[in-house]
């Protein structure tokens, strides 16, 4: 195979999280939660796989007639942003106008954030919350709290997609790889039991579920507050 074949075929992979996107759409619609949730895990593996196979195969080498950043762009708003929003919206999670306040603020924030060219910072990470929506819904629905608690969560991380404030890519960034990587791969396993178990609220899921996914927040800022080694 030649390598521009490979990497058409690489575009073609990333473009399959469109469809995982409209799975779980279609399963939102119907209020099957569980069912969202797990095809969105599959875009959200989908999506840290792509990534290490474009720069491997130079797919803006090989096959520049397809933008990969744009493309995974649209994909990333659908999964990590407008679907877990609607599903917040449409859980019962927040009642009355505070579900048209969460959803109104988690889409306007992460499209002005999406479109921002500062986004990435020199060591591979993002300046700001990313919009990874979908992490923080799903320990939502993990854990059920109290909804203005969820309003004021979903007000402070909107404000921090425009911090300086500093969250890592669990691939990209470097420093501290080897703890971030396995923390990612945790995250898929305890978010792919919850969802699986139906967010019982006995599962011991939620408890991997809620350190993976603290970690993967914090860890950045943390970072800005340790120096590194030389």
């Amino acid at each position: 195979m030649t390598p521009q074949a490979k990497a058409l075929f690489v575009h073609l992979f990333t473009a399959t999280g469109a469809v995982f996107a409209m799975l779980a759409m279609l399963a939102a619609a119907e209020a099957k939660w569980s069912l969202m949730f797990l095809w969105l895990i599959v875009a959200f593996a989908v999506d840290g796989i792509d990534g290490p196979l474009a720069r491997h195969y130079d797919v803006k080498q090989n096959a520049p007639r397809f933008d990969g950043v744009l493309l995974d762009l649209i994909i990333d708003y659908l999964t990590y942003v407008f679907i877990p929003a609607f599903a917040l919206f449409k859980s019962g999670l927040l009642p009355g106008w505070t579900g048209w306040v969460a959803i109104i603020i988690i889409t306007f924030a992460s499209a002005v954030y999406f479109c921002d060219g500062n986004m990435k910072t020199k060591d591979n990470s993002f300046s700001g919350f990313p919009g990874c929506w979908n992490m923080v819904v799903i320990v939502l629905f993990a854990l059920s709290p109290n909804f203005w608690v969820i309003l004021a969560l979903v007000s402070l991380i909107s404000v921090a997609m425009f911090l300086p404030l500093k969250f890592i890519h669990p691939v990209r960034t470097e420093r501290w790889r080897r703890v971030s990587l396995p923390m990612a791969l945790a995250w898929m396993f305890f978010a792919g039991w919850a969802a699986w178990v139906d967010f019982h609220p006995q599962s011991w899921a939620h408890w991997g579920l809620l350190i993976t996914t603290l970690y993967l927040l914090f860890a950045g800022i943390m970072q800005q507050v340790i120096p590194a080694r030389d």
